[in-house]
């Protein structure tokens, strides 16, 4: 089964929820972050607010654990999105330690909200998970700009600790 990112009945909902300028293909843009590449708010968006949908192919997570790719997104411990196709706008959020989005599900389907304001230029984060993230990021050392500053400050402190000893 796919799972459109919308579809005529999901697109006159979608515009009941939100205002004719915040459609998904004009309130944010795919670019490039620190991780790679990000989606990044066109707009002002409040938190609260719905940002999209995290959309592909519902699959087993049986058939998911045989498959190579990323962007994977699992449901419950039965199914699984696969949302390696580029229309999947929410596939470019990055992980962050400190995110301004989060992610709740209604009815098997994934929804990405503002947790915090978000500025026009902001890149879209949201957190990927305990397990995800000690999978995957923990092992090559998180990009998000909590921990590059976390990082920065460590070797600053370091270089006045040595400065000291001298």
């Amino acid at each position: 089964m796919l799972i459109h990112l919308a579809t005529d009945r999901h697109r006159r909902t979608y515009h009941n929820l939100m205002p004719a300028r915040l459609s998904p293909l004009r309130h944010l843009r795919t670019g490039r972050s620190k991780a790679g590449l990000g989606l990044f708010a066109r707009v002002p968006i409040k938190k609260g607010q719905f940002i999209l949908r995290y959309s592909g192919r519902k699959i087993t997570t049986e058939v998911a654990d045989q498959l190579d790719t990323r962007y994977l997104f699992e449901v419950n411990s039965r199914w699984t999105i696969d949302g390696s196709s580029r229309r999947n706008r929410a596939r470019y959020i990055n992980h962050s330690c400190r995110p301004n989005a989060e992610v709740y599900f209604v009815k098997h389907v994934i929804k990405i909200r503002a947790i915090k304001n978000i500025k026009p230029g902001d890149e879209i984060t949201y957190h990927y998970g305990r397990d995800y993230f000690d999978s995957f990021i923990k092992e090559l050392g998180c990009k998000c700009r909590a921990c590059a500053k976390k990082r920065a400050e460590f070797r600053k402190s370091r270089r006045r600790t040595r400065a000291r000893r001298k």
